[in-house]
């Protein structure tokens, strides 16, 4: 998962390479960039880091990104019979159209976190047909809130699919 099933336009793709040197560590994709359902230019990248050291990690990527650190939000996550704690933040740069969420995770949990996102990757065709037609609802169209669609969108991956929802909760 350290490329992507869809074509990223040059700006990313230098964006991506420069920030994995940066910070000497793969970016892993997951989510609708591996799957038929990315928007180009509307659908945000997702990205998973694995590190041993997530608060040296999160002061490179503050550098890096030139965010304020008050962005990155502490989360925990119930995956089947596994606590995970991590980290997200979410970038723009709308001048290289760049959206990505880095989801930051300790190295001991990368199986589970990989496993997982794996599991989203190949989709049944019902389930990839109504998340093209939601997220043309949403991005296009934009007759979908952001709540609703992402709302939508967990049910459709979770319910449709016979997967359990996601226990998600961000810290403050």
């Amino acid at each position: 998962m350290e490329t992507t099933h869809n074509k990223l336009s040059e700006d990313i793709t230098v964006f991506f390479t420069e920030l994995s040197k940066y910070i000497n560590t793969p970016l892993f994709f997951y989510g609708s960039v591996q799957r038929s359902d990315y928007f180009p230019g509307s659908s945000d990248i997702d990205i998973d880091i694995f590190t041993d050291n997530q608060h040296s990690l999160i002061t490179k990527l503050l550098h890096f990104l030139q965010i304020d650190k008050r962005k990155f939000k502490r989360f925990v996550w119930r995956i089947h019979n596994n606590v995970v704690i991590g980290y997200k933040v979410m970038y723009k740069n709308p001048d290289k159209n760049i959206a990505v969420e880095f989801s930051i995770y300790n190295e001991k949990d990368k199986n589970v976190i990989l496993e997982e996102h794996r599991s989203k990757i190949v989709l049944p065709f019902y389930v990839s047909i109504l998340l093209i037609i939601l997220k043309f609802m949403h991005y296009k169209l934009r007759i979908l809130n952001k709540d609703t669609f992402k709302n939508s969108k967990r049910i459709i991956l979770s319910t449709l699919m016979n997967l359990p929802y996601d226990d998600f909760y961000i810290l403050e």
